[in-house]
């Protein structure tokens, strides 16, 4: 298959989830080989930081990039999308340290690089294919990637409270037409006390009940109701994507979780680049650059 990028730039507003502060987003085609990059422009210096695993920061609450000072949060909804539409070279600009928002899913991101046009490059693609199984296990949560074809996923949660309790999800093909119908519409969620001890934080700040999913000890409190009635394990899902999209290439694997979140989705990437015996690269041979290259103003959409 050959990389793909977007066919034209495209630029979108709204709010960071912490710092509830407002945030512009403008996505650029990319040449071939440059993989996803992130720049914060908003800075005295931009900086470029790649979309791959050792550039994570913190997985607390969110998936957050950077380098040195310069940092971007929230980054998995907007990666989740590019990685199930196939798009493998972007340059995302942002002028703060949060990706916006949106409605707390990925919809918002799909709709948008739908809007911008999906643009298939002349060089191949590259794919990782797992050969062995490989695992990471804290107490009752565990997370497995055994050889598969394609990336397909089982998830598990399980939530002492009445709206959630034990949600599965099992046999998800990754594909784009599934991705769009069962899993980018599904919301981040919290519950009413850790939002409030957010908020006390000075964290939280931009969430509200237009893109998260907040329950008190009883109930969900957003008058819409849930998308889904499994929508808390499909976030999940959408979640795993994003953070899986730190690889740097798409992956054919099974991958089984239970209870996971970013921080085991995480440490599970970093298991598999440090175990190269595990998994063959398959396409493109020679070496991907580590940024993306800025293409000059009216320039055609990249080959």
């Amino acid at each position: 298959m050959s990389q793909r990028t977007i066919a034209e730039k495209i630029t979108c507003t709204g709010i960071g989830l912490h710092s509830g502060a407002p945030v512009q987003l403008t996505l650029h085609p990319a040449r071939s080989g440059s993989g996803v990059t992130f720049v914060r422009t908003d800075l005295a210096h931009p900086v470029e930081i790649p979309a791959r695993h050792d550039a994570v920061t913190s997985t607390h609450l969110a998936t957050t990039i950077g380098i040195g000072d310069a940092t971007i949060g929230t980054v998995e909804h907007l990666l989740s999308a590019l990685y199930a539409l196939g798009i493998d070279n972007v340059r995302i600009e942002v002028d703060g340290p949060e990706i916006p928002v949106m409605d707390g899913s990925a919809a918002p991101f799909v709709y948008l690089l739908r809007s911008a046009g999906l643009f298939d490059q002349r060089s191949e693609r590259r794919s990782m294919r797992i050969c062995e199984a490989l695992e990471i296990r804290d107490g009752d949560r565990h997370i497995r990637i055994e050889p598969g074809n394609g990336l397909s996923i089982d998830y598990a949660v399980d939530f002492s409270h009445p709206a959630i309790g034990r949600q599965e999800m099992r046999g998800i093909e990754l594909d784009p037409a599934t991705y769009e119908r069962e899993i980018s519409r599904a919301r981040t969620f919290g519950f009413l006390r850790d939002v409030e001890a957010l908020w006390r934080a000075d964290l939280a700040k931009g969430g509200n009940l237009s893109n998260t999913v907040v329950m008190d000890d009883d109930r969900v409190l957003n008058e819409e109701g849930l998308r889904f009635a499994d929508e808390f394990v499909r976030h999940k899902v959408l979640d795993l994507i994003g953070d899986f999209a730190l690889l740097g290439m798409p992956i054919a694997g099974h991958v089984t979780a239970c209870r996971a979140g970013h921080a085991l989705h995480h440490a599970l990437v970093t298991k598999i680049l440090e175990t190269p015996e595990a998994w063959v690269v398959e396409g493109l041979v020679s070496p991907i650059p580590d940024t993306a290259e800025r293409l000059p103003a009216g320039a055609p959409v990249p080959a």
